[in-house]
């Protein structure tokens, strides 16, 4: 994966680079219905610059939850390209855990992480190793996460505005809208996922914590009732 740096935007950019995989083409993928309605300037002009050709308002994926792109091993990488505050994190969790409580976390990056930390993530046997280096390529710890799915899993982050989730329905109040996710134009196969680090409303920018993946595709949501969401909250 590959980031552009951006002084004016108050962001997190992490980077993605795949080791041995290849995503699933975009055309195979949905958009959202409807689309997220919010203040797409901040966005928009970043993505002008780092990949231009998307809009922000009118190409958000149904892209909530993810999955390797082929069966066995998987390993990718995570690249952070901004400073997380001190009590901020961001990681991965299961997409299929149940709703309600707040499902187990894979912290891949620890608060206070600056640019340039790095992170290769393993998936295998149902498990996650994910091994943490610092922008000087130096190695500063490992962590072993038991029955990690690599077939449905989500993103999230974390800090002192709350934890949110790419799954809409997990999140406060859901279900409300705290990841937007686009296919790349310049660099096909990869992706943007765009966070939004306070309660989804009108004045969300989503430009907070901005990922690139490769080598791993989304899962569309499923269509499902009010009444049926509800349900699994209880």
């Amino acid at each position: 994966m590959k980031w552009l740096g951006r002084s004016t935007l108050l962001s997190t950019v992490v980077a993605v680079v795949s080791l041995v995989l290849v995503a699933a083409p975009a055309s195979a993928l949905n958009l959202r219905v409807p689309q997220v309605g919010f203040f797409s300037g901040p966005l928009q002009n970043y993505m002008n610059i780092v990949d231009p050709g998307i809009n922000v308002q009118t190409q958000q994926l149904d892209a909530q939850v993810w999955s390797v792109s082929i069966t066995g091993n998987t390993d990718f990488t995570l690249m952070l390209k901004n400073q997380l505050g001190t009590t901020a994190s961001m990681g991965v969790y299961n997409g299929g855990a149940p709703m309600g409580p707040v499902p187990p976390l894979f912290q891949v990056f620890p608060g206070g992480a600056v640019a340039g930390w790095y992170a290769t993530l393993h998936f295998g046997g149902g498990n996650l190793i994910v091994s943490l280096f610092n922008q000087n390529s130096v190695f500063m710890g490992q962590t072993f996460y038991p029955g990690a799915d690599k077939d449905n899993f989500g993103f999230y982050i974390q800090g002192p505005g709350g934890t949110w989730f790419s799954q809409d329905a997990r999140n406060l109040a859901g279900p409300r809208p705290q990841m937007l996710a686009y296919s790349s134009l310049a660099t096909p196969g990869d992706f943007w996922l765009c966070f939004e680090a306070a309660a989804y409303g009108g004045t969300s920018t989503f430009d907070k914590v901005v990922v690139n993946v490769q080598s791993v595709r989304p899962t569309p949501a499923a269509n499902t009732t009010w009444g049926s969401l509800k349900a699994m909250y209880r």
